[in-house]
């Protein structure tokens, strides 16, 4: 994983270097993400990895970018900020796991502060959708109506409404999966202790 992390950092050095306006926002490199988890470089489940990273492509650009009036919401920061100290924790975790010399603070903090991290992202994402849906309804963006030569018609104010309710079945499965690895993990670790 280290060398593919340095594969990372040398793509977005170039792309930072060759294309600066495409990588303002750099929530879109997540996608070299998924790749890692295919081949089982990383122990993460592909499905979740790939609903996270895609939920936070769209917040950034289809959400956040796209509907300027939103970008000073408070829920803003309140997503960015989650996100933020979720991948500090998690590339911290991954790193030291590399080199097998895990502290266990490092493991404690990936398997307990998404306890608050996760509702507050989720919190923050749903809010600037929220906040979105006026905009979006008023100016039309992204939406096609009909007639056209397509006879196709897609409602993007709608589309944000059911990407908001799909949150209901999908961030529960995603909070109890954590919460689960949680127990296993911490719970072996405390009885490894208990052991020595």
């Amino acid at each position: 994983m280290l060398s593919f992390q340095k594969f990372q950092i040398i793509g977005l050095w170039f792309s930072c270097v060759l294309f600066p306006p495409a990588t303002s926002h750099s929530g879109s490199q997540k996608y070299l993400l998924i790749a890692k988890y295919l081949p089982g470089i990383v122990p993460s489940s592909v499905v979740l990895t790939a609903f996270q990273v895609m939920s936070r492509v769209f917040l950034t650009w289809a959400v956040t970018h796209s509907v300027k009036e939103v970008q000073t919401e408070d829920s803003v920061l309140l997503f960015v900020v989650a996100w933020t100290i979720t991948e500090i924790i998690r590339y911290s975790f991954y790193t030291f796991s590399l080199l097998n010399h895990l502290p266990y603070l490092i493991k404690w903090a990936r398997y307990t502060l998404f306890i608050v991290l996760y509702p507050m992202g989720v919190s923050g994402e749903l809010l600037t959708i929220y906040a979105a849906l006026p905009y979006v309804r008023q100016s039309g963006l992204y939406s096609i109506s009909l007639p056209n030569k397509y006879n196709f018609s897609f409602d993007y104010y709608t589309f944000l409404i059911l990407v908001m309710i799909s949150y209901i079945p999908i961030f529960p499965q995603l909070y109890f999966h954590m919460l689960h690895q949680r127990r296993k993990v911490l719970s072996h670790t405390e009885e490894h202790k208990k052991s020595e």
